[in-house]
């Protein structure tokens, strides 16, 4: 009796044992890697679509991203806060060494897409897409334009009748790629921006209100009579917002769109150097708009867990192909395929240290 008691307990002991095993066995299997961004309010609609996407297709990712603008994202990729880090205009040579001296490794900058900043307006009574040249740009954000009849407005806009009142101008609080990308162009085209303001992704600006994100932006625009500021096409096109079109080096009044942005991004594939960092403002050629640019997703080169490491190469490596076919209805532009390709190389620089 004493055997079968004994039997009967080893049995339920190994009936246990295999099971808590099991469990184990499954729950390692089905363990979730956890990766987390923060960053660019330019990008955020794009890469909340590649998330949600992404997690469809691979269910042991988990993937966070909150849009706190450019500059919330560089400080807190370099603090180790995020994982990944979205901008639109890239760190300069300081920041670098910042970011190397916190973070004792490199940071690297991958281009995820083109994309565009444009002038929105609220003009009640004016339906047109306004004509701005590069001096009437900087004018009013300088100013020194207060009037939407000023001449520097109504000379490119002959068929429009343009109201006398005063122009409230609207432009980003945050520290923010959207503004990087605004004031480097604008810095390019007027040597008395270049001087007095210069470009960053925070200035002090010379006049105006401030909003919060490209969402706030366009929103104050929005509700803002006479008002004009600048934000993100898919921002634009998404709030319904009136945008001009804006005087190119070539000499013609272009629209940003699908095909003027890619003009830009085209024009400067062969200066695109072997980190990325490449401004395209002001780019040549007839159908280039001139307010183009790239985001990028910001990674350190070296990443301490391996999981989160091959998670967030694979989740690149699927933006790099798969997600590039969710830009174009979202008004961002697809790269060209030799960038892509040249970036994928770049993403063996990412190495793990246990």
């Amino acid at each position: 009796m004493k055997s079968k008691v004994a039997l009967g307990s080893a049995l339920v002991l190994l009936l246990t044992v295999f099971s808590i095993s099991s469990t184990s066995s499954v729950a390692a299997q089905t363990s979730t890697v956890a990766l987390a961004g923060d960053g660019s309010t330019f990008a955020y609609p794009m890469y909340s679509k590649w998330i949600e996407e992404y997690e469809k297709a691979n269910p042991g990712v988990q993937i966070t991203s909150v849009s706190n603008g450019s500059g919330a994202g560089i400080h807190d990729i370099m603090m180790g806060n995020v994982d990944f880090a979205g901008t639109d205009g890239p760190l300069n040579k300081t920041q670098m060494l910042d970011f190397s001296t916190h973070r004792l490794c490199d940071v690297l900058h991958f281009p995820t897409a083109i994309g565009a900043d444009v002038p929105i307006y609220n003009l009640p009574g004016v339906t047109a897409a306004l004509n701005f040249t590069p001096q009437a740009l900087a004018g009013i954000f300088l100013g020194t334009i207060t009037k939407w009849n000023d001449p520097q407005i109504a000379k490119p806009n002959p068929t429009v009748s343009l109201p006398d009142k005063a122009i409230v101008v609207v432009h980003r609080q945050d520290g923010s790629g959207t503004t990087y990308v605004w004031t480097d162009y604008l810095s390019k085209v007027s040597s008395d921006w270049n001087q007095r303001v210069g470009h960053g992704i925070s200035v002090i600006w010379p006049t105006g209100i401030a909003a919060e994100g490209n969402a706030g932006v366009s929103k104050t625009v929005g509700s803002t009579p006479y008002s004009v500021g600048y934000s993100e096409l898919t921002y634009a096109l998404h709030n319904q917002l009136t945008y001009g079109n804006v005087l190119n080096r070539n000499g013609h009044f272009v629209k940003a769109d699908l095909a003027s942005v890619n003009a830009a991004a085209v024009s400067a594939s062969d200066r695109i150097p072997d980190d990325f960092r490449v401004s395209i403002t002001d780019a040549p050629g007839d159908g280039a708009y001139p307010i183009s640019t790239f985001t990028w997703i910001l990674v350190p080169s070296v990443i301490s867990d391996p999981a989160k490491s091959t998670a967030l190469v694979k989740f690149l490596q699927w933006g790099l192909a798969d997600g590039q076919n969710y830009l174009e209805p979202l008004a961002y532009a697809r790269l060209p395929n030799e960038l892509v390709l040249r970036e994928r190389q770049g993403l063996t620089r990412i190495k793990t240290v246990d």
